[in-house]
């Protein structure tokens, strides 16, 4: 009687079991193929495995990792898996539907664009020494050729220096041998570009705090990004590097900035002097995708990339009237390039968004917005919202509230989304409309959201049947280039997860991305054959 008791409450235990994972969004699949079955059972098999021999070893660099930790600190450990090696960086991942553009190419190669264009020149405000190289931020953009510097100038750790213009293959050429030489110098200026461990857990190791490096990077980068013949070369980084990662589509937020005080506003030509409209951009991002998909399609490659698509972004702290101004300006570009950025149109859809620190104090909430953005989306209704919210610890607090302003206001995706879980009706209804969640893991966790990613809300929102496309947010700055890693340390947080889990959220970033219907049935069909191909060689391996 005793093993009948036990039997049946095993059998309910089972049932509730299934009925509450079946609320997933990994279950609205019930016809797997044997082959994806077996792949996934392969990847469970490697994952366990490893818990084991790869995270359960101690180490002295790195005290008890454990899958899921800091990234920054696991990165090194991550890259020696068969777990990352074999199957995460092999996948096909869909789309990336929440990058900002300048901050998406590796910080390593923006310094190699930057020391080999004759223009790009550096300059401190006094020598740099022992004392200052980690205290000063260097300003690094290109200068008209009427204004370089005599041959014989002095580099930036020299004692005559006086804090004049370097040419930066000059400046690290020259650089003091006591500081590292040129490869010191490249450290130094990489520490600018990018958040290293020290700076999270250290240095910056709150919230609020971590915002502080993060805007400091992009006051470093982005004149050198925003010149002409780097902007180019840029973009094409970014195209070619996420396709080496399995990402066939990209979505990228890029910021326009009408009237911003921090932040460059313009595209500067290879003269380095002529200022051109920002309506530049555009064009770049029209010839380099283009130019991109033309390649590919000599290659017979043309399943690799569907393509990419703009979504205007201005920061959240301008005033209601200066949003205004860049509603026009967004509106006008609908007008003047209608083959460009019409949403019924091919080759790129124009979404809006309003970024920058949701916690920062002088960040504004959406309700602040909400007249000018109504206003626009009854005049614009081709032109959606896809608004970042609910990134940050709060609750109840204004950046926790934009997730209801973001809802009402009609947003087709949430950016973060973190304080989402604690809102049950606000999920419910993302369930129901089918708003997706870009959650960016990495990003979350160096930006001290989480700790580490078991500790990550993405289960709660997941297992509520919201649907879910995971992206990388600015990887530039968290060394996390393309998609694998935030797939990676998703896939290692839970038992449950598993690789159709990461398919499903690679499905889903294709279904909610700004692609028209046929565009996005051509995307699917291309992912269908490479995920499957990609499944046989899994099932295949031996775990």
């Amino acid at each position: 009687m005793t093993s009948q008791v036990l039997a049946d409450y095993l059998q309910r235990r089972e049932k509730l079991i299934a009925e509450d994972r079946a609320l997933r969004v990994d279950h609205v699949r019930a016809n797997y193929t044997a082959a994806e079955l077996k792949a996934d059972d392969v990847v469970r098999a490697i994952r366990t495995r490893e818990a084991d021999s790869v995270w359960g070893v101690e180490r002295e660099d790195v005290p008890h990792p454990y899958p899921g930790m800091e990234f920054l600190n696991a990165k090194d450990i991550i890259l020696k898996t068969d777990l990352f090696s074999k199957i995460v960086s092999k996948m096909p991942k869909g789309g990336l539907l929440h990058v900002h553009q300048n901050a998406s190419v590796e910080a390593k190669l923006l310094l190699d664009l930057a020391l080999n264009h004759p223009a790009i020149h550096i300059r401190v405000p006094g020598r740099i020494n022992a004392s200052s190289l980690d205290t000063v931020l260097p300003d690094i953009q290109p200068i008209p050729a009427e204004q370089y510097p005599a041959a014989d100038v002095v580099g930036i750790t020299d004692v005559s220096y006086t804090g004049d213009w370097v040419p930066i293959k000059k400046a690290r050429e020259l650089f003091d041998p006591e500081l590292g030489g040129p490869a010191g110098f490249d450290k130094w200026v990489l520490s600018m570009f990018v958040i290293n461990p020290s700076d999270a857990f250290s240095t910056y190791n709150t919230s609020m705090k971590i915002w502080l490096k993060f805007g400091s990077t992009f006051a470093v980068t982005d004149r050198i990004i925003r010149f002409l013949p780097i902007q180019r070369e840029y973009l094409r980084l970014l195209i070619r590097s996420s396709i080496a990662d399995g990402i066939s589509y990209i979505e990228v937020r890029t910021s326009f900035f009408v009237k911003c005080l921090t932040f460059v506003r313009h595209i500067l030509a290879e003269d380095a002097k002529t200022k051109l409209g920002l309506h530049e951009l555009l064009f770049i991002f029209q010839e380099v995708t283009n130019e991109i998909k033309a390649e590919l399609k000599a290659e017979g490659r043309e399943d690799d990339f569907a393509g990419l698509k703009i979504i205007y972004s201005t920061l959240r702290m301008i005033s209601p009237q200066e949003l205004e101004i860049e509603l026009e300006q967004c509106s006008r570009f609908k007008q003047h390039f209608p083959d460009l950025i019409a949403g019924k149109f091919d080759e790129f859809y124009l979404g809006f968004d309003l970024v920058g620190h949701e916690d920062g104090a002088k960040s504004k909430p959406l309700i602040d917005y909400a007249e000018p953005l109504l206003r626009f989306s009854e005049r614009h209704p081709d032109i959606p919202f896809l608004f970042h919210a609910g990134e940050t610890l709060g609750d109840g607090t204004a950046a926790d509230m934009n997730l209801y302003d973001a809802i009402l206001l009609g947003t087709k995706r949430i950016g973060h989304g973190f304080s989402l879980a604690k809102h049950p009706k606000l999920m419910e209804i993302c369930r129901e409309k089918k708003i997706a969640i870009e959650v960016c893991p990495i990003s979350n966790e160096v930006l001290r959201l989480t700790s580490s990613m078991p500790m990550h809300p993405l289960p709660v929102i997941m297992n509520q049947g919201i649907p879910v496309v995971l992206s990388s947010d600015d990887p530039a700055i968290f060394n996390s280039m393309g998609l694998s890693f935030d797939f990676f340390q998703v896939l290692v947080a839970s038992e449950v997860t598993g690789l159709l889990t990461l398919g499903q959220m690679a499905r889903d970033s294709i279904t909610y991305s700004m692609l028209d219907e046929q565009s996005k049935r051509a995307a699917m069909d291309a992912w269908e054959r490479r995920w499957h191909k990609f499944i046989e060689e899994v099932a295949a391996m031996s775990p």
